[in-house]
This record gives C-alpha cells, sequence and structure tokens, in this order.
C-alpha cells in the first residue's frame, strides 16, 4: 500500500491549485534513468488507461500504471522544506539502493 503522509497530502493539494488542468489527477510512476537505474516521476494528468490503478490516498485520487505499482508497493512519500527548498522525499522498503538525490534508486540483486 502506497502511502502519503499529510505534509505530502497538503503540497500536492497546493501544486494542483495552480495546474491549468483542474480534473487532473496526481500521476505517480517509475522511469528507467535516474542516477541509479530508475527514478520517480510525479505529475498531473487528465487522462486514465485502462491498465493505471486509481488509490485514494488522503483525499487525493493517485493514478499508477501497473508496471510501476510493482515496484512501489510500501512506498511512503514525504514533502519537507529545508534550506535549500522543499522535495517530496520517498521511502521505498524495495529499493535496495537510493541515489544521495533521493530521486533514484535501484532494485536488490537477485542470487
Amino acid at each position: 500500500m502506497i502511502q502519503l503522509s499529510p505534509a505530502a497530502a497538503d503540497e500536492i493539494h497546493r501544486l494542483r491549485a495552480r495546474t491549468s488542468l483542474p480534473e487532473a489527477r496526481f500521476r505517480l510512476s517509475v522511469q528507467p534513468g535516474g542516477c541509479l537505474d530508475y527514478y520517480y516521476h510525479l505529475s498531473f494528468d487528465a487522462a486514465v488507461s485502462s491498465d493505471d490503478v486509481i488509490l485514494n490516498l488522503n483525499g487525493i485520487e493517485v493514478v499508477v500504471d501497473q508496471p510501476s505499482l510493482a515496484l512501489l508497493s510500501d512506498l511512503t512519500i514525504d514533502y519537507s522544506e529545508d534550506l535549500m527548498g522543499g522535495s517530496f522525499r520517498f521511502y521505498n522498503p524495495n529499493a535496495g539502493e537510493n541515489c544521495g538525490c533521493g530521486n533514484s534508486f535501484s532494485l536488490p540483486l537477485k542470487d
């Protein structure tokens, strides 16, 4: 189960209010690339395909495609601000390694 912290939900609501697509849902996906093998991709998307899963997390409809869902089970997304600004933080127990940037990860090696 993917979880959003209250701070992450507040930031998503704030960002949605600034988009030109008020009907857009929050899309969470995993893309190949980044510092390691994969990176988290966050966007707003009005389109939903038949293989997408829609989750209701803290009152936010979160759309996740099936391939990404397998890599994101038990993911927790938080949001925090520091002297460098604000950013989403990802806590993924499925990751074998996380990049220092916090947005990229690799899977554990299989024996």
